[in-house]
């Protein structure tokens, strides 16, 4: 398949800029991925959606402030940093900018010297490898220091940072939102407990591979970025159940699904595990346990509405995603969001 068997017009004026007031206040179209019907709801409207038995399943990793403003040392030329992957023993796999002024052997100073950094490495894709030297814990830091790494179609500067975090987030390690989890309030979630809802969370640290185009024309010849995930015994656990008794396996956002299905066997049998998945989940994919999707909408022409064609079929999501732009849905992080089912 082609890439431009993705693409979709959009207005600008669509990509939402801001988050709403109220998290689940965003708009909600459904698709049935067997008939291709499409309906426009409410995202609150999930309480009537879920079934009891259902497993929701979430992804908790939290975005931490990656974004540095520094200086190359001794030039005091700005360079900035976007820290992607701990590597341990305070080593970071970094975006920078300008990169061609950061080959190997590079010193940077963030913050008057709070923080510095060497460059030890420069990766084949152009990202480097950064050793980090500071007095006290890193992360502490890193929240005087840096800010958070809004994606680049958002333009206006957000006022709260707690509004590009779920209320469920509690494992710092993700450059970018994932955002189908921002329409959850901590009480609908209650709610949906009380409903008889299970709900479980993986973590998978979301890389800005999320944002890097599909460069080439065949998209199976593109490369998938690599992202950590953990799923531990009980989520592991929980879902199986879930499965066996006939509840449907409910994945909020690409992130979670693409941890799922990294961490399936070919029984659609979850095993509790951690480590790197490249997973690239396009047309033709056969699903093993993911049996609903709770997802955003997505960039043409991205691994994501990739994933999500795969998902409800090419044909029913571009035309989905017709309906949204006549009906004016707000597209992207801040946007509202889709129920494919």
């Amino acid at each position: 398949m082609k890439k431009s068997d993705f693409n979709f017009s959009l207005p600008k004026e669509l990509i939402a800029q801001v988050p709403l007031e109220k998290r689940d206040a965003s708009r909600l179209l459904t698709l049935d991925r067997k008939t291709g019907e499409v309906q426009n709801r409410t995202f609150s409207d999930l309480l009537e959606l879920l079934r009891p038995g259902d497993c929701l399943v979430m992804n908790d990793s939290r975005v931490i402030p990656a974004r540095l403003m520094g200086e190359r040392v001794p030039s005091g030329a700005v360079i900035e940093t976007l820290l992607l992957h701990d590597r341990g023993d305070n080593v970071w796999e970094c975006l920078t900018k300008p990169g061609k002024k950061t080959p190997a052997g590079t010193k940077l100073s963030y913050g008057g010297g709070l923080l510095n950094g060497e460059v030890i490495d420069a990766l084949p894709d152009g990202n480097k490898l950064i050793r980090f030297t500071y007095e006290g814990v890193f992360l502490e830091v890193l929240s005087q220091l840096g800010e958070m790494p809004l994606p680049p179609y958002i333009k206006e500067k957000l006022n709260d940072p707690e509004r590009y975090q779920t209320v469920y987030s509690k494992a710092p390690g993700s450059a970018a939102a994932p955002t189908a989890g921002l329409h959850f309030t901590k009480e609908m979630l209650l709610n949906l407990e009380q409903k008889g809802v299970k709900l479980s969370c993986v973590t998978l640290h979301v890389g800005l591979g999320t944002f890097r185009p599909v460069k080439e024309d065949e998209i199976a010849d593109h490369i998938m970025h690599s992202e950590f995930y953990i799923i531990d015994e009980k989520t592991a656990q929980t879902i199986n159940e879930t499965r066996k008794k006939g509840g449907r396996i409910v994945s909020v956002g690409t992130t979670a699904c693409r941890t799922l299905e990294t961490a399936a066997d070919e029984n659609g049998v979850i095993h509790s595990s951690s480590g790197w998945t490249d997973i690239f989940i396009y047309p033709g994919y056969a699903f093993r346990v993911v049996d609903a999707l709770i997802t955003n909408f997505h960039l043409p022409e991205s691994t994501l509405i990739m994933l999500v064609s795969a998902f409800a079929g090419r044909e029913h999501v571009l035309h989905a995603y017709e309906k949204a732009v006549e009906e004016r849905y707000r597209f992207f992080s801040f946007g509202d969001a889709m129920y494919l089912y």
